[in-house]
């Protein structure tokens, strides 16, 4: 079905009363051609199964199914938005809808190889989706994943800057970050109070075993959880000065002054620690 035969994004919004709400951290993208430029960062999608969270009224779903890919789940865990993609669904049968949360979901179970995650996230549960996600990079070809600008910069921040933190570990070691597009609040309906841009995450050929993950989650969580305290001290429960001194790093540093590859050398050492 071609786009100008189905109902205008806002005649959707009013049938199924989809004014967004704050809990669930809706903010839809109405603008058929900002959807369009988000679903190409995802690059050609010709013979992939892309997994989308949050579609709300289906700005972005739509955007998907004009690409070649061969499927698009759509995962929605409000009622009034599955039933409105559910719409959407009926009209392209590579459109499968899942009603559920997805903090709940291994995405992986939804479609197969190759599989790419595009999403507008809900700002309010994108982090943890994230963190969950980089555990299984492996699975994944591409994740093109709209963030509060503040989260974007997080993960593709370099050390040493304000905004160098665990997201920026936890996304470059497990995948190459670009921060693409930043997109302002009027672009959204109803709009933020912030800005918006997307981040491509390409998952590294090589990816660490689960048992390095959870020890770099530990490891990171304990750095940078009272950032100004010196590693010595902020890593104690970990072995602490003896830890970093196997790693060859002055113990009176700072997390954020680590490189992702010298969290990756403590990371290894905690596991044989």
């Amino acid at each position: 079905m071609s786009g100008d035969r189905r109902p205008p994004l806002r005649e959707v919004i009013a049938r199924h009363g989809l004014d967004a709400r704050r809990k669930l951290g809706q903010h839809f993208l109405l603008d058929a051609n900002l959807v369009g430029r988000i679903a190409r960062q995802a690059g050609p999608l010709a013979g992939r199964h892309v997994v989308e969270v949050g579609p709300g009224p289906g700005g972005l779903t739509r955007a998907l199914l004009a690409t070649d890919a061969a499927s698009v789940t759509a995962v929605e865990v409000d009622p009034r938005a599955v039933a409105a993609i559910k719409e959407l669904a009926a009209s392209d049968a590579r459109l499968r809808v899942v009603e559920a949360d997805a903090l709940e979901l291994d995405l992986t179970t939804l479609a197969p190889a190759p599989r790419h995650i595009v999403a507008n996230l809900p700002y309010n549960i994108a982090s943890p989706l994230l963190v969950g996600w980089l555990s299984q990079a492996a699975a994944w070809e591409r994740l093109t994943l709209m963030f509060q600008l503040e989260v974007a910069e997080r993960i593709a921040a370099t050390p040493g800057t304000p905004a160098y933190g665990r997201l920026s570990v936890l996304a470059q070691w497990v995948c190459a970050t670009e921060l693409r597009l930043k997109i302002p609040p009027t672009a959204f309906v109803p709009p933020p109070n912030v800005w918006s841009a997307v981040v491509v995450l390409t998952p590294h050929p090589t990816q660490p075993e689960a048992a390095m993950f959870t020890a770099m989650e530990r490891l990171t969580a304990a750095a940078f959880g009272q950032r100004r305290k010196m590693l010595r001290g902020a890593l104690r429960a970990l072995g602490g000065e003896s830890l970093l001194n196997r790693a060859g790093i002055a113990p009176d540093r700072r997390g954020e002054t680590l490189t992702v590859a010298e969290f990756d050398t403590l990371a290894r050492l905690t596991l044989a620690f």
